[in-house]
């Protein structure tokens, strides 16, 4: 395989929803390219893209898939991504890496959810976008509703290239606008027949052909001065006013394919190798310095690896694309996130699960190494006096947790170092050691996406695990003053233990003025401020300790330990056990013995004064509260709605928002554990959400109740 110039690359990324057929087009690419002899299909568990056997167990793609194309001397390198909403990091990777989106809509159903959010991505990422309407031999295809449907949504830029003669079981021939010519294929598929457009055709072609050349020519003054002269473009100049559209995403093509029957995917394939951006095209990419890293291959070499895939008998399989300078086998690189020495042995073009053998990548190309020795995702390695790190690729929050729990306790480490190496595959899988919920936490997209995890570490890793509801992250605080005080007295012979606390807790917000009196039971405390702490506590909120001991009560030395009992309380509160937050405490009085005090002592005596305290400030419980964005059919609103209301929803606002309505809410954590499984079951899996922490509110008393009374009969059970 010849080594391959910047510019004779182009980085393409195939997106669509779950079943709109990327993995059968990318099966009839690479058989286009000559790259695989005969098409696989996803029933006969062949195909190039979908090879790992969870891909296989489902039936869905899993996982992004690699792959080449050499075509009309360019190289096409093609990014196969999960459809389903659960392994939406896998599109992310994708878009982030690649210049130029082919999202596909099924035949049969027009534009989904899914397409909703893969074109969103697109449209953050700023990447140019193709459409491709897919299985055109469905019986339920109707493609002029489908395009009608693209331009409601996305607007006059949707403009069709092609559009099909008929659509049904005997698809086999479209009209192309922009080359003016039908294109026909027998029952086999592959090569097409080109001719004239039918006179029955021409009006119709003629009209969308007009409609392509005025949007090819909007993108460039000088199209658009001879468009009002000559209204006509010749082939060429329509091709650079398309790609000039592309890039700024001016213009959206639409394309025709039945990838099923090889028929489109030839001419797919000319367009991509012809007309879409090439990588010197599109906006440069940032390191983490804010530096400008240009696709220049003479430039510094660096890599970014940006997949890493486990293979049955061979390892990890690391994917990177050269982001500048070129890179040869053999060369001594350094990882700029760890500080080692990596020796890119071998290089590798990818193609599924096979790999073809290169001696050099140039910059803006995609490849793939093997057996590297301390390379994760997400890592750079650089070539001598350059020190580039990248962290451009952002993943959404999670959307579904569940506590993990090896049933053999013995294999737990085992299980642990099974999760980290299967994040590193996925970034959207993450793995938390609770310490506050004595819990290991898995949190993914949904509940698939953690379904598939658990088939893998059972099938692959052969730990047997099972998931449990997650413990909810509950916090405890205060709702009025309070006084208390707490004597800590132990003789045992020789030196013994002294230490007696006062002091007064209340309910802390930012910005609150420095306490000056309070009254409890008719009597009168000043409070004279010697010294004060604020502590912003690790997990949320804020604790400010106030030193009021007048008259050397207390030395100032103890102050310390007595922080440090308050810490302990505030670290398990008396109602859950959660942590305790927003508490202002003062210590005004006490005593101390010249022997027998020390800083166990007035530890203990300010940890059970701060305790009697709080519970007579009137605690409460405060719950981790939730933005929540649901995008859904029209059709199913009332029923989320409805849903939602169940939950303790409270609802923000609706927005009607490119054919789907967006509904927001406010959400507890609680009532989320199961959301993604009765969202998907309300809408046949065509909606989908994103959510966001807000903040803690307070739970309602009968919640409040309940709560106190389930960790009550933990700590019997413990005893």
């Amino acid at each position: 395989m010849r080594v391959y110039q910047t510019n004779e690359i182009k980085n393409i990324a195939l997106l669509g929803s779950a079943g709109s057929g990327k993995t059968t087009l990318a099966e009839a690419m690479l058989y286009e390219a000559g790259i695989i002899k005969r098409r696989g299909s996803v029933e006969a568990k062949n195909t190039v893209s979908d090879y790992f056997p969870v891909e296989q167990e489902y039936g869905y793609s899993v996982f992004p898939t690699v792959f080449h194309a050499e075509w009309n001397n360019k190289k096409l390198n093609i990014i196969d991504c999960p459809g389903a909403d659960d392994f939406v990091g896998g599109a992310i990777t994708a878009l982030n890496v690649t210049d130029q989106a082919v999202i596909l809509i099924n035949g049969q159903y027009g534009p989904e959810v899914g397409t909703q959010n893969n074109f969103r991505y697109t449209e953050k990422l700023k990447k140019p976008v193709i459409f491709l309407v897919n299985q055109l031999d469905s019986d339920k295809c109707d493609f002029d509703t489908i395009v009608a449907a693209m331009k409601d949504i996305y607007g006059s830029k949707c403009v069709q290239v092609q559009y099909p003669i008929a659509t049904g079981p005997g698809f086999n021939s479209l009209i192309d606008v922009l080359l003016m010519k039908k294109y026909s294929w027998k029952p086999e598929g592959g090569v097409p027949i080109i001719e004239d457009i039918p006179a029955e055709e021409m009006e119709k072609a003629m009209e969308l052909h007009k409609a392509l050349v005025e949007a090819a020519a909007e993108n460039d003054e000088g199209l658009m001065e001879k468009f009002f002269e000559e209204e006509s473009l010749t082939e060429d100049e329509m091709r650079e006013g398309i790609r000039k559209g592309l890039v700024t995403r001016s213009i959206f093509p639409v394309f025709c394919v039945c990838a099923g029957k090889d028929m489109g995917v030839r001419r797919l394939m000319e367009f991509l190798g012809n007309v879409v951006p090439f990588v010197s095209e599109m906006p440069k990419v940032h390191n983490t310095r804010g530096e400008e890293v240009a696709a220049d291959s003479n430039g510094p070499t660096s890599l970014y690896f940006f997949k890493t895939g486990v293979e049955p008998h061979i390892g990890e399989v690391s994917y990177f694309k050269v982001m500048s300078g070129t890179v040869k086998a053999g060369a001594d690189l350094t990882n700029a996130d760890r500080g080692s020495k990596e020796r890119m042995a071998q290089l590798f073009a990818c193609a599924g699960a096979n790999r073809i053998p290169v001696d050099e990548l140039c910059a803006g190309d995609i490849g793939c190494s093997v057996k590297l020795k301390d390379v994760k995702t997400g890592n750079a390695l650089n070539g001598k006096d350059c020190e580039y790190r990248y962290d451009f690729i952002k993943y959404p929050n999670s959307k579904y947790s569940r506590a993990i729990k090896a049933i053999n306790e013995q294999e737990t480490e085992k299980m642990m170092a099974a999760l980290l190496k299967m994040r590193q595959e996925d970034p959207t899988w993450v793995v938390e050691q609770s310490k506050e919920l004595r819990q290991t936490i898995v949190h993914g997209q949904g509940e698939f996406h953690l379904r598939t995890l658990k088939w893998r570490m059972e099938n692959n890793e052969k730990i047997q695990v099972k998931f449990e509801e997650p413990k909810i992250p509950y916090r405890e605080t205060i709702t009025k003053a309070a006084r208390a005080d707490y004597r800590h007295k132990k003789q045992s012979g020789g030196a013994g233990q002294f230490g007696e606390v006062h002091l007064i807790v209340e309910p802390y917000a930012d910005g609150m003025p420095d306490p000056t009196v309070f009254k409890f039971g008719g009597q009168e405390y000043r409070i004279n401020v010697k010294n004060k702490e604020e502590i912003d506590l690790e997990w949320g909120g804020k604790l400010v300790f106030i030193n009021s001991v007048v008259g050397g009560a207390i030395d100032a030395r103890f102050m310390p330990a007595i922080l440090k009992g308050v810490m302990e309380r505030m670290e398990r509160g008396p109602l859950t056990g959660s942590y305790a937050r927003d508490v202002r405490v003062i210590v005004y009085d006490g005593k101390m013995h010249p022997v027998d005090s020390n800083e166990l002592s007035f530890m203990l005596a300010g940890r059970n004064a701060f305790a009697a305290a709080f519970k007579d400030a009137g605690p409460k419980i405060l719950e981790p509260i939730y933005d929540l964005e649901v995008y859904v059919p029209a059709d199913f609103m009332g029923d989320v709605m409805s849903d939602l209301q169940g939950r303790r929803a409270m609802i923000m606002g609706m927005d009607s928002e490119a054919g789907y309505q967006k509904l927001q809410a406010k959400i507890p954590l609680k009532e989320l554990a199961n959301y993604s499984i009765s969202l998907s079951s309300i809408t046949g899996g065509r909606a989908s959400f994103t959510t966001k922490f807000a903040s803690y509110e307070l739970v309602p008393n009968d919640i409040q109740q309940q709560l106190v009374k389930e960790h009550a009969a933990e700590l019997e059970a413990e005893d």
